[in-house]
């Protein structure tokens, strides 16, 4: 099984048990106030295994999968045999990082809960988008596909609008820094991707 897979089944399961358990659910959902008050830090890594319902699930694993799969043989290539190691950990950090400005802006906040792998989702998705910026891909509200930068101005552009509202259930900020988590960790790691991708831009032609 791969590694994208591994992480999708191990997503659905926890996810599936919390709907069931609501201790469980009460205890690894991202608090922010319980993650100041307790010390339960721990909630930055576990909500990202959480999520509302069905929807949100499917939404969230069927992007992980699709851009994953890229990523786990992208990371195959530049790792080589710890690749799996590199994959688990890229994920994992970026879940953890995306849901800390979430911490900080709500730790006053006993009522404020959130849930979701979106943070590490967005890592993934950006890191991609990185090196295949010409990658056709769906807005939502457009019935024809742009290319992935411009997807991904976009999806960083109306994230940073939604947040700052601070309307409805959805955490944009942890949208928001997973992608950028994603991106600064790629540029780390293998420099060659910018000149890459604004070579690849370089070269697109709207018509």
């Amino acid at each position: 099984m791969s590694i994208t897979l591994l992480i999708i089944v191990v997503t659905i399961a926890i996810s599936v048990w919390a709907w069931n358990n609501h201790d469980l659910m009460n205890r690894w959902i991202m608090n922010p106030y319980q993650v100041a008050r307790r010390g339960q830090y721990y909630r930055l890594l576990t909500s990202g295994f959480l999520h509302a319902d069905w929807g949100h699930l499917i939404f969230n694993m069927l992007s992980f999968y699709f851009f994953g799969s890229y990523i786990e043989q992208l990371f195959a290539f530049m790792f080589g045999a710890s690749s799996a190691i590199w994959l688990i950990g890229f994920y994992l950090v970026a879940i953890i990082v995306s849901d800390l400005p979430t911490f900080f802006k709500h730790r006053h906040n006993p009522g404020y809960n959130s849930l979701g792998a979106s943070g590490g989702v967005s890592a993934i998705i950006f890191a991609s988008i990185l090196f295949r910026p010409l990658t056709p891909l769906y807005l939502m509200f457009i019935p024809i596909p742009v290319p992935g930068f411009i997807f991904g101005i976009f999806y960083l552009a109306y994230s940073f609008y939604e947040s700052r509202r601070g309307y409805g259930n959805v955490n944009h900020d942890a949208h928001i820094y997973g992608a950028l988590f994603g991106i600064v960790f790629m540029i780390a790691t293998f420099p060659g991707v910018l000149p890459s991708f604004f070579e690849q831009i370089a070269s697109w032609r709207l018509f």
